[in-house]
């Protein structure tokens, strides 16, 4: 959870929720049995002479340990099956002859060997799963990173804040940019297609919570750990497409690392045309209503206050929950609010009838709801450190009518307006994506050199130009932008 007035990534780290972080480790690959005795360098050596390649030295040799590292794998696979053919073997050779001992002794005890007979093929076939699961645990799992990497192909690199990055958002309105926002108290528009920084807002006192486009018009929102919530506008000239390089570059960045030391000198936002200032706590995320004259912020003082935009006016002030408020969504196309909060529940707000303001008060998780949605239609998925996201009808709210249980806990999630695509960024550092009925559809592909090196915080879907899209940001100071082949996708479902 972004901290309020944070810079360093120290502090807002350790203002967030305590969570259970892995980091990836590096492989050290050392060859065995006869190559021990030589020298790493002079094996590889022995193994690239004579052969014609245009790759370079360092990158053939990591090849040839990535290799090695596969086949030392598929040996000790190899070696677990003959051991498990054996058992196979020797257990099927007493198991029948038990069962001719049992047929010889005493013909008329036909139910002895029924059951011997059934206890062989019991036993014999528990082997035999087990065999067929160690033998394809390895090859599924190359099977999966594959078949992965060809649904969501990396697309860009946004590299340049110089701390974590709570959220980010993609304008609704031409030029396309992406949007992002972080503790190192600013707000960044880059170029989707180049990655170029193209803007940067510095208003805000403290850490840059979220950020959200005007519907119709080039203004921003933006939450903020100083108690506030900017509204700014921007104006951005996007530039020319730069031609696709003919070969990949495979970054050689360490965890942790990111290229560069920020942005170059970009033109720089400072004065807000409106400062929302009616909270007494850190501003943890805000969003436009339909139409966009009015905005929702929600806070760590437990409320949600409605303003006018034009004014600044604050109109209502949204309470109820127990505990501090953690993400707020509006709807598409209805005036309806959903505020999640640390008190396991999540508030479906309507003001639809100006006479009449309703709240519903969902109970499904046992943990943070770290964010809440709605979908193009009537329904809403909500996310939860309980690691389940959850998603419901909003004419039936008793119960979800889908459950999706993972293994780490899930931060601010997204879903696609065409495809009704449910992305999931963990604490884990994954993001996986479902299908609004709980089937997993693709897990979008990390490596050392490919993905998020920490946990993964927001995600935001952009469906322009006949193309899907999928942007992730995280902790590493950096987001990314993927290409989700969507056809390829739903076949695969």
């Amino acid at each position: 959870m972004p901290v309020e007035g944070g810079s360093s990534s120290s502090s807002a780290s350790a203002a967030r929720h305590p969570k259970q972080k892995r980091k990836a480790h590096s492989l050290s690959i050392r060859r065995t049995n006869s190559t021990e005795e030589r020298p790493p360098g002079a094996l590889r050596g022995d193994m690239l002479e004579g052969q014609d390649s245009k790759l370079p030295l360092s990158l053939r040799n990591n090849l040839l340990d990535l290799f090695g590292q596969i086949e030392r794998e598929f040996e000790n696979l190899y070696i677990e099956n003959i051991e498990l053919r054996r058992e196979i073997d020797s257990l099927n050779e007493r198991l029948t002859g038990d069962g001719q001992t049992i047929e010889g002794g005493d013909p008329t005890k036909g139910a002895l060997k029924t059951k011997a007979s059934h206890s062989t093929s019991q036993l014999s076939q528990k082997l035999k799963t087990t065999y067929k699961a160690s033998t394809s645990k390895i090859v599924s799992s190359f099977k999966a990173t594959t078949g992965s990497r060809a649904l969501c192909q990396l697309l860009k690199e946004y590299v340049g804040h110089r701390d974590g990055i709570w959220d980010l958002s993609v304008t609704r309105t031409q030029p396309v940019v992406l949007g992002t926002a972080s503790a190192d108290h600013s707000a960044l528009l880059w170029s989707i297609e180049t990655g170029k920084c193209l803007l940067r807002y510095a208003g805000h006192a403290g850490s840059v919570n979220s950020i959200k486009f005007h519907p119709t018009e080039q203004m921003a929102l933006t939450a903020s750990g100083d108690q506030t919530a900017h509204i700014w506008r921007y104006m951005v000239q996007l530039p020319a497409p730069q031609p696709t390089p003919d070969v990949i570059q495979i970054s050689n960045r360490e965890e942790g690392e990111v290229d560069g030391e920020g942005p170059c000198e970009v033109p720089t936002v400072r004065v807000a045309t409106a400062t929302l200032k009616s909270h007494q706590g850190v501003v943890i995320a805000a969003d436009w209503l339909v139409g966009g004259r009015q905005v929702v912020t929600a806070s760590w003082d437990r409320a949600a206050n409605l303003y006018e935009v034009e004014t600044s006016e604050l109109v209502h002030t949204l309470t109820g929950h127990d505990q501090e408020l953690t993400h707020c969504c509006t709807h598409p196309t209805q005036r309806l609010v959903v505020t999640s909060s640390r008190d396991t529940t999540f508030r479906l707000w309507d003001f639809r009838d100006p006479s009449i303001h309703s709240v519903n008060v969902f109970q499904g998780h046992t943990d943070t709801v770290t964010s809440a949605v709605f979908t193009v239609g009537d329904n809403v998925v909500s996310g939860s450190d309980d690691r389940t996201v959850k998603v419901w009808d909003l004419k039936n709210m008793r119960s979800p009518i889908a459950t999706i249980r993972t293994d780490s806990a899930v931060n601010r999630i997204s879903v696609s307006a065409n495809q009704r695509i449910i992305a999931l960024p963990h604490d884990n550092r994954q993001v996986r994506l479902f299908d609004m009925s709980g089937v997993r559809l693709a897990r979008l592909p990390r490596s050392n050199r490919m993905g998020h090196r920490r946990m993964v915080c927001c995600s935001a879907w952009n469906e322009e130009n006949q193309s899907c899209n999928l942007f992730t940001c995280g902790f590493d100071r950096q987001a990314i932008g993927w290409n989700i082949n969507i056809p390829a996708l739903l076949q695969e479902k």
